[in-house]
C-alpha cells in the first residue's frame, strides 16, 4: 500500500485495506489497473477480462446477500474488482432489478466494519469525500481528523474536489468552505488554512514557471529562516493555490538551494501544530503515497483508509 500511485483518481479505484487483507493474502501479485503503478501486490486493483455485464453483477450480488449469512467473499470478488464507474452503472442495474438501493442492501445486510468499508467502497467517490468531509468537521479529539480535509483538498484533481463541493452542499444544505469556516474545532491560522484549501481551484496542466518556482522557493525559505508562523502570507498562498507540478518545482528548487526538503523542515518543527499540518499538505500534494502510509501506522482501524 505504501507505493501507491500519486494521485486520488487511482486511489479512488484501490479497495478498503481491509478488504484487500482478506482478498490478496490468498491471490497476491494482482496487476493494477490500467494508467496505475503497481508497485506492490496491494498497490492496484485488477478488473476481469471480459467484464461481466452490470446485470450480471448485480444478480451476483443479489445471490450473495440472500439466504443465511452473506458471501462476503464474492462480494469482494465482484465490488472489489471494479472501477469507480463500474460500480455507479451496478448500482444501477441493482436498484432496476430489485427496487431497492445497493448502498440500502449493504447497509442491511452486512455488519461490523466490513459493513463501513464495503458502503463507502461501493458510494460515488464524491459523496464519500463529501461525507468523510462533513465527518470531520464534527469529531472531536486529535488532529488527524483534520487530515480528511487535507487529503480530499489537496489529492485529488481540481475537478473532483469541485465535485465533492457540490455533493456536500447538496447533501447537506451548506457549502464546504462555510462549514470549516464555522467549525469549532479549528483555530486560526489553521481554520484559515483549511479554509483556502477546500476552496481553491488549482490549475490541472502541466505547464511549470521555472522562475516562479526560483521566486517561491526562496519565499518559502526566507518565511522559514525567519521563523514566521508557516501558515501565514506567502507560503499558505503558495500551497493552497499552486497547481501540483508548479509546487513540485519549487520544492525542488527549495531542496537544492537550501540542502534540506521542506518536508524536512516542517517535520524538524514537531512542537508546531501549524507545521504540521502544512507537511500533510505538502505530502498529500506532491506525494500522497508518503502521506497514506503514515495513515497506515497510525490507524486503529482499517475503514480510517478510506479516503476517497
Amino acid at each position: 500500500m505504501c507505493g501507491w500511485c500519486c494521485c486520488l483518481e487511482c486511489i479512488h479505484n484501490i479497495p478498503p485495506l481491509n478488504l484487500l487483507f482478506l482478498h490478496f493474502s490468498s491471490t497476491p501479485g494482482r496487476e493494477g489497473e490500467e494508467g496505475a503503478r503497481t508497485l506492490s501486490p496491494m498497490a492496484s486493483i485488477s478488473v476481469p477480462d471480459p467484464v461481466p455485464s452490470p446485470t450480471e453483477d448485480a444478480e451476483s450480488i443479489r445471490k450473495a446477500v440472500q439466504g443465511w449469512g452473506t458471501d462476503e467473499n464474492a462480494l469482494i470478488e465482484i465490488l472489489g474488482h471494479r472501477t469507480a464507474a463500474q460500480r455507479a452503472e451496478i448500482a444501477v442495474a441493482y436498484e432496476g432489478l430489485y427496487d431497492k438501493p445497493l448502498l440500502r442492501t449493504l447497509q442491511d445486510e452486512l455488519s461490523s466494519h466490513f459493513k463501513g468499508a464495503m458502503t463507502l467502497w461501493a458510494m460515488d467517490p464524491a459523496a464519500r469525500d463529501a461525507k468523510l468531509a462533513y465527518k470531520a468537521l464534527r469529531k472531536k479529539g486529535g488532529d488527524r481528523h483534520a487530515w480528511v480535509l487535507i487529503e480530499v483538498a489537496c489529492a485529488s484533481s481540481p475537478d473532483h474536489l469541485v465535485a465533492v463541493r457540490k455533493a456536500y452542499c447538496s447533501a447537506y444544505g451548506s457549502s464546504l468552505e462555510e462549514d470549516v469556516a464555522a467549525c469549532p474545532l479549528y483555530k486560526e491560522p489553521l481554520k484559515q488554512f483549511l479554509v483556502r484549501l477546500v476552496s481553491s481551484y488549482r490549475y490541472g496542466g502541466e505547464h511549470v514557471d521555472g522562475e516562479l518556482a526560483r521566486a517561491e522557493a526562496a519565499d518559502l525559505h526566507g518565511a522559514v529562516a525567519a521563523k514566521k508562523q508557516p501558515l501565514h502570507g506567502d507560503v499558505v498562498r503558495i500551497v493552497s493555490s499552486r497547481s501540483k507540478p508548479q509546487l513540485k518545482a519549487t520544492f525542488q528548487h527549495y531542496k537544492q538551494e537550501h540542502g534540506k526538503a521542506i518536508d524536512e523542515v516542517l517535520e524538524g518543527n514537531r512542537n508546531d501544530k501549524l507545521s504540521a499540518m502544512l507537511k500533510t499538505a505538502v505530502w498529500c500534494l506532491t506525494s500522497p503515497e508518503k502521506h497514506f502510509a503514515e495513515v497506515i501506522l497510525k490507524s486503529s482501524t482499517f475503514s480510517r483508509l478510506l479516503l476517497f
